[in-house]
């Protein structure tokens, strides 16, 4: 088989099956590419990577993911939902790409999931609320903007011009209507011209009791309970 392009390994790629054998050939599959994987032997163990680091993929056996039940199986719809996802049937050590019914269209082979797909996706960490469609007043410094949604972890500000940030800086939203300063941490950036709301993603750097409380009257949900995933 010819390897097109190498992507960057910098980010891994999250590998699932609940067979040792197919999360062993699963995992053994990438290593041509360069391409680190997190084995996962559950859904719910991958989903805890994915809530504390950022990540390009998920490769994931077939099999598993018409054996999810329950909890598993919110998880794995959330999962597969977020992250570009190449589902697999596993023959001995080839995988063969398998579509389920109702999905989004995914790659026919490995080669193009990971130097196309997984490297034009901006890695990302799981979200870890649930967020909800809220429209408030900002400012940065003294440039005004809004909310589009805001959760218990974080909000995303409408702004023209968010390319002037960078992922991974600290900086002071302030919001006027609870007289507060909010120290947060840019997690994505969404450019102008994506036929999509401009500006950035952001996550609270701390939690305190005064931002705790405003956050609540909007929300209207316990923090530790609010989990972001899918229903099938």
């Amino acid at each position: 088989m010819e390897i097109t392009e190498t992507p960057q390994a910098d980010y891994p790629v999250l590998v699932i099956a609940y067979d040792d054998k197919a999360r062993t050939a699963l995992e053994a599959s990438l290593g041509p590419y360069g391409v680190r994987a997190v084995p996962c032997s559950t859904f719910c163990e991958a989903e805890n990577f994915a809530l504390c680091g950022f990540y390009r993929g998920v490769l994931v056996d077939l099999a598993t993911m018409i054996k999810a039940k329950a909890e598993e199986r919110f998880v794995a719809y959330t999962l597969t939902g977020f992250y570009p996802t190449l589902r697999v049937k596993t023959m001995g050590t080839m995988l063969v790409p398998m579509a389920m019914a109702g999905d989004a269209k995914q790659d026919k082979n490995l080669n193009d999931f990971l130097t196309k797909t997984c490297t034009e996706f901006t890695p990302r960490r799981l979200r870890s609320n649930r967020r909800k469609d809220i429209c408030i007043p900002t400012y940065i410094g003294t440039e005004r903007g809004f909310t589009l949604n805001i959760s218990w972890s974080g909000l995303f500000i409408a702004d023209m011009n968010p390319e002037r940030f960078s992922v991974g800086e600290e900086i002071t939203v302030t919001f006027p209507d609870f007289g507060l300063d909010v120290e947060v941490i840019v997690a994505r950036i969404q450019g102008w011209g994506q036929h999509r709301p401009p500006g950035i993603g952001v996550t609270f750097r701390h939690m305190g009791q005064e931002l705790e409380s405003n956050l609540f009257a909007l929300l209207r949900s316990d923090k530790d309970k609010d989990r972001d995933r899918l229903v099938s």
